[in-house]
């Protein structure tokens, strides 16, 4: 057993939503009391994971995405206490292979 006592864990409040043109999933993440430089947040195609420790407690967070995205064009800003993540959707027949039909 561990001589230091583990750092709470809590929820980060998120919103997500698709934006107007239907092209990018927003994510807004509310981390008051965070350095930027102390976020980690990982997206795959299908999904993301944030950690981002304060001195007392660590915001945590990790969800699928409704629609593949394509997370390589991820982008991310963070100012005033909010991480802001815009990231393109994938093209729902990208990868798709044509059916021969007999």
């Amino acid at each position: 057993m561990s001589s230091e006592k583990e750092k709470l864990r809590m929820a980060a409040d998120v919103c997500s939503y698709i934006d107007e043109e239907q092209q990018r999933i927003q994510l807004e993440i509310c981390l008051p009391g965070v350095k930027k430089q102390s976020i980690q947040l990982k997206v795959r195609d299908d999904s993301y994971n944030l950690v981002a420790p304060r001195e007392d407690f660590d915001y945590v967070s990790a969800a699928a995405f409704c629609y593949p995205v394509d997370s390589r064009k991820a982008k991310a800003s963070y100012k005033d206490g909010v991480l802001k993540v815009s990231i393109p959707l994938k093209d729902p027949m990208e990868g798709a292979r044509t059916v021969k039909i007999s």
